[in-house]
């Protein structure tokens, strides 16, 4: 990934701006939501590769901030909603689309079908995912220069 930001940081403008926006593992909630009602029903596994995609993604952030390739401007996170009609639809999505990164224990199965069962006739499922979404502005002081040499002592 720090090749990947060394390439943005060469071809990006004057004062130009990355935007970071990922998902993050953070075991994201399921629920059961109507008009009327909400209800935790458990929450996702995070599995090893996600998690891994994290770490490696901070890793290569901290290290082009370090090297001052790209000032930190602004910092947020928020959440992002996945959302289903049934409980058997969020499952069979999580096994076919997030099957590398997330899981869903047979615990959190079961009770998310029963208290989609017994809810209101609106109620649909979710899962909240954790996003976050980082400002970064191009440091006009990183001279050509510099950051060849930065690159290379990397």
């Amino acid at each position: 990934m720090v090749h990947a930001l060394d390439e943005i940081w060469r071809v990006l403008t004057s004062n130009g701006v990355l935007i970071d926006i990922r998902p993050l593992a953070d075991r994201w909630p399921v629920e059961v939501v109507s008009t009327r009602s909400f209800k935790e029903t458990g929450r996702l596994v995070d599995l090893a590769e996600q998690v891994n995609a994290d770490e490696a993604s901070d890793k290569a952030l901290k290290e082009m901030e370090l090297h001052g390739w790209f000032i930190r401007e602004q910092e947020e996170f928020f959440p992002f909603f996945y959302s289903w009609d049934t409980s058997s639809e969020m499952e069979e999505f999580i096994a076919e689309e997030w099957a590398d990164f997330a899981g869903l224990s047979d615990n959190v199965k079961q009770t998310t079908r029963s208290a989609w069962a017994i809810s209101d006739a609106d109620s649909r499922v979710r899962v909240r995912v954790k996003m976050l979404i980082t400002r970064w502005k191009k440091n006009q002081q990183e001279t050509m220069n510099e950051h060849r040499h930065h690159r290379r002592t990397s």
